[in-house]
């Protein structure tokens, strides 16, 4: 994954990230849906985001760019969310570390 995503891991939860990434995904065109899963696997919390662009163009454009894979007709990101462990630290002390 591309180090642009890198600013989306450690949000405490999906409706945290939602606005983060769809600001991301907005510089490479109209944003026509953006559906968030939360998943959790052996103490490993993780974010599902399946979008789409407005046009074959932009998610071309953003696949190239940003290293994004489809999986049917959505693009997909595979985001880390904050674990218990890191839950108490704030998400800008996440970021630095």
């Amino acid at each position: 994954m591309h180090h642009e995503f890198d600013q989306l891991n450690n949000f405490a939860d999906i409706n945290a990230l939602k606005p983060a990434l769809h600001s991301l995904c907005s510089r490479y065109g109209s944003v026509a849906r953006l559906d968030i899963l939360a998943a959790s696997q052996a103490g490993k919390r993780q974010a599902l985001c399946f979008l789409r662009m407005g046009s074959a163009e932009q998610e071309h454009h953003l696949m190239s760019e940003l290293g994004v894979g489809r999986f049917g007709g959505d693009l997909v990101v595979i985001v880390d969310l904050q674990t218990p462990a890191t839950a108490s630290r704030p998400h800008q002390m996440a970021q630095a570390s």
